[in-house]
């Protein structure tokens, strides 16, 4: 089932949940909508599913009007991140929920209910637990009923709001892996809402970078992340090191000095130069575009780093790794890979 997000607008009082989105999602895609609180993204996921109506725009399945559907009609399996598991019913029978409640004409009969269910329990992994209760399944468990129960209809597009936001770190990292290859067996349009840059980057197909109701880029984990489009995004996924910089004459200048690094094309004005700690070559300070002083070593082995004060006085932090430098030393600093961005773009 592709997805089309056309112009989607959508106003909560004076704020701005959405504004103007356009996405296009594939068939089969697995993509994570991501971003800080109060972006969006919840938002746009409810407008697809059918729980929120935009304001403006539009939204097509296939290149079917979905607005003009209810929710059911829309025939979308949703993932809450609470999981919303009735507690008074077992396992098996909050996965059969939804195949019980179909109108009489579309139910299966309960020999195909029982065979669905047990197929959606094994597939999660969860058959042995059948006729527990949730209170009696690990936050874990309890998830992945809840996904079971999403798919047991046989969904065009299954979405997940925070699925994960609930559990433990550990726990967390054991089933995103696993959500990755469930999502490779059934091969069914999925979208899922997280704030955890590492949970999308490591399972989604493509990742869409929401701030302040708007996208800021759409691309692959490695293109948001080697490639940001924007300053947010460079910010906001992954580690940078950000220096105050100004362009004049086609240059960089910080604190009075001239850089030689490349202005890329940005004009006149205030600017930011970011960059990620790892690409950050530590050496003799002669002709390092940056120079600075050690000021303090955090960690040890492999995550060792250094806190440096630059010359004039600003603060950065960047990994130590094979350097050997101590407190009091003067580094110079010179930056692998970096972008610019103007200030306010």
């Amino acid at each position: 089932m592709k997805i089309d997000v056309s112009h989607v607008t959508k106003q909560f009082g004076s704020f701005a949940a959405l504004a103007g989105v356009d996405l296009e999602i594939k068939s089969g895609e697995l993509v994570a909508l991501l971003g800080p609180s109060g972006s969006g993204k919840t938002t746009l996921l409810r407008i697809i599913a059918g729980l929120e109506w935009p304001d403006e725009g539009q939204v097509f399945f296939d290149g079917t009007d979905a607005l003009a559907r209810s929710v059911r009609e829309r025939h979308v399996g949703f993932v809450f991140q609470h999981y919303a598991l009735f507690r008074h019913l077992t396992v098996f029978e909050n996965v059969a929920f939804g195949l019980r409640v179909k109108p009489r004409r579309r139910r299966p009969d309960e020999a195909k209910i029982r065979a669905k269910v047990h197929e959606l329990l094994d597939l999660v992994q969860l058959r042995p637990l059948a006729e527990r209760h949730p209170n009696q399944l690990s936050g874990g468990q309890r998830q992945r009923i809840a996904l079971a129960r999403a798919l047991a209809i046989e969904p065009s597009v299954l979405l997940l709001d925070e699925p994960f936001g609930a559990l433990d770190a550990k726990v967390r990292k054991e089933l995103r892996r696993w959500l990755r290859h469930l999502h490779e067996s059934i091969n069914v349009t999925s979208v899922f809402v997280t704030h955890d840059q590492e949970e999308a980057l490591e399972v989604a197909d493509r990742v869409v970078v929401m701030d302040k109701g708007r996208i800021e880029q759409v691309g692959t984990p490695e293109e948001v992340y080697e490639r940001p489009a924007t300053s947010f995004v460079h910010d906001f996924i992954g580690e940078s090191v950000v220096i105050p910089v100004s362009v004049a004459d086609g240059a960089l200048h910080f604190g009075g000095g001239r850089l030689a690094l490349d202005s890329q094309g940005v004009h006149t004005g205030d600017a930011r130069l970011f960059v990620r700690p790892a690409d950050i070559h530590v050496g003799p300070p002669d002709d390092a575009p940056l120079k600075g002083t050690v000021k303090r070593v955090h960690g040890i082995g492999s995550a060792r780093r250094l806190e440096i004060d630059l010359v004039p006085a600003y603060s950065i932090e960047i990994d130590a790794s094979g350097t050997g430098a101590t407190p009091g030393d003067l580094i110079g600093l010179t930056p692998n890979r970096y972008r610019v961005f103007a200030v306010g773009a």
